[in-house]
């Protein structure tokens, strides 16, 4: 089989191989089915993992049921072309979740879920960011913008100000934290109806409610992982006959 000549691994040998420069344009199923031809001449996969979303595109997972399977499907494939695009292969720098269910227990296996999870959340808030900053920047040659005086906080809520010439992270993409910021609650739902939803969840600590303001509330965790089961098993959940939204709180 041709290769393009092994590359350093930057990270430590492990049973999962990073693919990426993959054909864009090949569907997932069609990609799975291509890459498990390729890649089990090597050894015994577990799993693949190829996904929709645009940041995914073109990268895939293909984990082996042990570290010499891996590395010798690096060795042999680097530079191999699938769908006309030359693969380019390393190791994957975190275990795949196959790997810590086969090996660790259930309750590890969720800790690995939400350290995932936050990670995700954390490097969309980081994008999001820079989003932001790339559309503050001025053209080339445009005159610099006029000092605004900053907008005072609004008053009674407790509420940081997401108002202001600057630009402001949306709150789906806010990074991960201790508390939880709930909207679009119905009336009649009161911390020990909101206690019983959010409880469930490891770590809970409160639900907080605003006076003076309907429809919101904050449920504090003792740390994010608590707070990240909670948003990912509540969001959009529907309380009479609304969805709510469930994000972290603005810091």
């Amino acid at each position: 089989m041709a290769t393009g000549g092994a590359i350093p691994a930057e990270t430590p040998p492990n049973q999962t191989v990073y693919v990426r420069n993959l054909e864009e344009r090949v569907k997932p199923e069609e990609l799975k089915e291509a890459l498990n031809e390729v890649f089990s001449t090597f050894g015994t996969i577990i799993d693949i993992v190829a996904k929709r979303n645009l940041r995914a595109k073109g990268q895939a997972f293909v984990v082996y049921d042990s570290v010499e399977s891996a590395q010798e499907a690096i060795d042999e494939i680097q530079g191999f072309e699938l769908f006309e695009k030359p693969m380019q292969l390393d190791f994957a720098r975190t275990k795949s979740d196959a790997i810590v269910q086969q090996e660790g227990t259930d309750e590890e296996f969720e800790i690995h879920k939400r350290r995932r999870l936050a990670e995700k959340e954390r490097k969309q808030a980081v994008a999001a960011q820079e989003e932001q900053k790339k559309l503050k920047r001025p053209a080339p040659g445009a005159p610099e913008p006029a000092p605004t005086k900053p907008i005072k906080s609004a008053k009674g809520a407790g509420l940081k100000s997401t108002g202001g010439p600057t630009a402001v992270v949306p709150d789906e993409y806010l990074p991960p934290n201790k508390i939880l910021f709930v909207q679009n609650l119905p009336e009649g739902y009161d911390v020990d109806s909101l206690t019983a939803i959010f409880g469930r969840f490891e770590g809970f600590r409160e639900v907080r409610l605003v006076p003076g303001r309907k429809g919101i509330s904050f449920v504090e965790y003792e740390n994010e992982a608590g707070a990240i089961s909670a948003k990912e098993n509540t969001a959009g959940m529907t309380l009479g006959d609304q969805p709510i939204k469930v994000t972290f709180q603005r810091q």
